[in-house]
């Protein structure tokens, strides 16, 4: 009988729609169309930065379409100070996932304005186990989770590469800002148990960086290490060109500041973090709980040599430097 009853009804309906202009009623459109997940993001890099472009070209193999099922709602913020007001703007637009990118004022504001709603982080320039902000790698618990980058061993492995290629060097310095302290704190130790003495120039955003720079005119031709950081990777274009002026050669945790004339770089592939981090926001999107995702480490590392910096630099490195180079960068 019910069967009956179902198919009556849809002849009925579907004469109605041949002889009449049938309207649904709104509660049943919105019964019938399916969700448009949002997705909150706040960055300090342009919507269009290639980095964004691969989380969106990754969202899209995942079957979601920008504009019909799904909406990237970005805010640029130029400096971290515009985190928290952002972040509380995305949380009135009702988005449903949250994504903290790089740093930790990033994750602590989308934390503030999230509400219990799922948070998914690039772990860039923390350690959330250490920081607090996860009970576990393996069971995070509370509403966030993502990829883990362990940034320090890194910081301390760039002064061991910049001792392998300046085997001379006396003085390393070590740029830094708010958010890179503490791979300062570590590059600084390793570089004095390789009998090197450690440098630190503090760098902001707002100011001219061949001002920052200044301080090592007395060591022109000593090597800079570059950390991870958001002012570092924006403004790579003008960081290289003020080391370059001043013939000095630049270790950077970023491909892309090796490809805006540093002249090594030696970390993570921040390109593949983003492409990774869609997993998260899909597996979220499907009713996973982020207390239940482990967090992952990242497994993208690279090394790389740019020859160019070094013909300008008058620097000649080692062939097995070089062709090690090489090797890791893939």
């Amino acid at each position: 009988m019910f069967d009956v009853r179902r198919r009556e009804f849809i002849m009925l309906v579907g004469g109605a729609a041949a002889t009449s202009p049938f309207v649904w009623p709104p509660a049943v459109c919105a019964q019938l169309q399916p969700k448009m997940l949002r997705v909150g993001f706040v960055g300090m890099q342009p919507r269009e930065s290639p980095l964004y472009a691969n989380f969106l070209k990754r969202m899209a193999e995942l079957g979601y379409q920008e504009g019909h099922s799904f909406i990237f709602d970005y805010i640029q913020t130029p400096n971290i100070e515009g985190y928290e007001k952002n972040y509380r703007e995305l949380a009135a637009r009702k988005v449903d996932v949250f994504l903290a990118g790089g740093n930790e004022p990033a994750l602590r504001a989308a934390l503030s304005a999230a509400d219990g709603r799922p948070i998914a982080f690039l772990a860039v320039d923390f350690d959330p186990l250490a920081k607090g902000y996860v009970a576990s790698l393996s069971h995070p618990g509370g509403n966030v989770t993502g990829i883990f980058v362990r940034q320090l061993e890194l910081a301390a492995k760039r002064v061991e590469i910049a001792r392998e290629a300046f085997p001379r060097a006396t003085v390393i310095s070590i740029a830094f800002d708010t958010v890179s302290r503490e791979q300062r704190d570590a590059a600084a130790e390793a570089a004095r148990k390789l009998g090197l003495e450690p440098r630190m120039i503090e760098v902001k955003g707002e100011q001219g960086y061949g001002s920052a720079f200044g301080a090592m005119d007395d060591v022109r031709g000593q090597p800079i290490i570059l950390p991870a950081s958001p002012i570092f990777l924006r403004d790579r274009a003008a960081i290289a060109q003020a080391l370059l002026e001043r013939r000095i050669p630049s270790i950077a945790a970023y491909r892309e500041n090796i490809e805006a004339g540093a002249l090594i770089s030696y970390g993570f592939d921040l390109m593949g973090l983003f492409y990774d981090i869609t997993s998260y926001v899909h597996q979220i999107a499907r009713g996973a709980k982020p207390s239940d995702m482990p967090i992952e480490q990242s497994p993208r590392f690279y090394m790389a040599v740019n020859l160019k910096a070094a013909a300008s630099l008058g620097i000649s490195l080692s062939d097995v430097f070089v062709a090690r180079a090489n090797e890791v960068r893939e």
